[in-house]
């Protein structure tokens, strides 16, 4: 059986709520689950201690089991301390979009142009 540790969400509309759950992989999301490990409160500020809440003993268990933490999960692990940080490299994030490439494409030549100009003039 393929275990996750994931978020399970509650709350009503626009007002999310989470519970950290070990889950069967193939369960839908807010569907069964194994055991509730904690919670997760989006709403409150970063640096409430009432925002994550997990009961870290049980955490380790089921990761010892061999359960895989999802992106998010494995974050708040590793702010906890509990796992190591890995690495992450999305090297596109961080490059403009095809929109502005043009743009920076218009405004070079616009200047090379404008260079040119005063040059001929003499």
């Amino acid at each position: 059986m393929a275990m996750k540790i994931r978020l399970a969400r509650g709350g009503s509309k626009k007002r999310p709520f989470y519970r950290i759950v070990a889950a069967d992989s193939r369960m839908p999301r807010d569907g069964r689950f194994i055991e509730k490990l904690g919670t997760y409160n989006p709403l409150l500020p970063k640096d409430s201690e009432e925002r994550v809440k997990m009961d870290m003993e049980r955490v380790q268990h089921w990761l010892d089991q061999g359960a895989q933490p999802t992106d998010r999960i494995a974050r708040m692990l590793e702010a906890a301390g509990v796992r190591e940080k890995a690495d992450r490299s999305n090297p596109k994030k961080g490059a403009p979009g095809k929109k502005a490439v043009e743009r920076a494409e218009e405004k070079a030549a616009k200047a090379a142009e404008a260079a040119e100009a005063p040059a001929d003039a003499e």
